[in-house]
């Protein structure tokens, strides 16, 4: 996934009220720009962290200027902007890029489905496969050496491991993606310290068929792609 123009780089001061972010520009001055990211992005963005940022022109926006990455200290690069996951999640299944979800003729997105009002982020169909229900996560959360997800309680990531044991239950494949956008994460994991639920409904889907992969990120300030896949591990 290329992004249409370049980023530029600032100087992150705070981020407040969820979607709102002060920076301070390359010039010196000091603005406000969007966050497209309503999670607690723990660690992913201290004061003083370089950040990278979008600009758009479409002149409804109140602010132009978007936070997309985060560059650390030690060099690692973090996309805290979600919306990107699902892009890059139909970006690898497209090019083939991901080996578990190949050979199959149709892919579409956000397409209704389940008992609880949910929207699988990409629904792969064939005539001699069948349907692959796909729910895209973006994992970001480092701590201690290891990725973890989710970086809060998740009461919607939680519903949607309820629809995916549905799907399997129903007869067709289920797959819970996970898009990792730090690029310090090396193996993935359930967050149980911070929300059991999930990590107990995870482990749940396993043992009921739901397939879990987690693919790295390279990241940078022109590109992001998908690369290769991490272990992921319910233990």
């Amino acid at each position: 996934m290329q992004y249409p123009s370049p980023l530029q780089p600032a100087t992150l001061i705070k981020r407040y009220k969820r979607f709102l972010t002060d920076v301070i520009l390359e010039n010196g001055e000091a603005v406000t720009i969007h966050c497209a990211n309503t999670g607690a992005m723990t660690g992913c963005g201290d004061p003083g962290d370089t950040i990278w940022y979008s600009t758009s022109d479409n002149p409804k926006r109140k602010y132009s200027r978007s936070w997309e990455l985060t560059e650390k200290a030690n060099g690692d690069m973090i996309c805290i902007n979600t919306m990107r996951a699902n892009q890059l999640a139909k970006e690898a299944i497209a090019s083939a890029a991901i080996a578990q979800l190949t050979g199959y003729e149709h892919l579409t997105t956000e397409v209704k489905y389940g008992n609880e009002n949910s929207r699988i982020d990409i629904l792969l169909d064939d005539p001699t496969l069948g349907k692959c229900y796909i729910e895209v996560k973006s994992a970001s959360l480092l701590e201690n050496d290891c990725g973890y997800f989710p970086d809060t309680v998740s009461v919607r990531g939680q519903k949607h491991l309820r629809e995916l044991m549905a799907v399997k239950k129903n007869g067709h494949r289920a797959v819970l993606l996970f898009v990792v956008q730090h690029t310090g994460i090396k193996t993935l994991k359930p967050a149980k310290h911070l929300d059991s639920d999930y990590s107990d409904l995870v482990k749940q889907a396993i043992n009921q068929g739901v397939e879990v992969f987690a693919y790295a990120s390279t990241i940078e300030t022109d590109n992001i792609s998908l690369v290769e896949q991490i272990s992921f591990n319910c233990d």
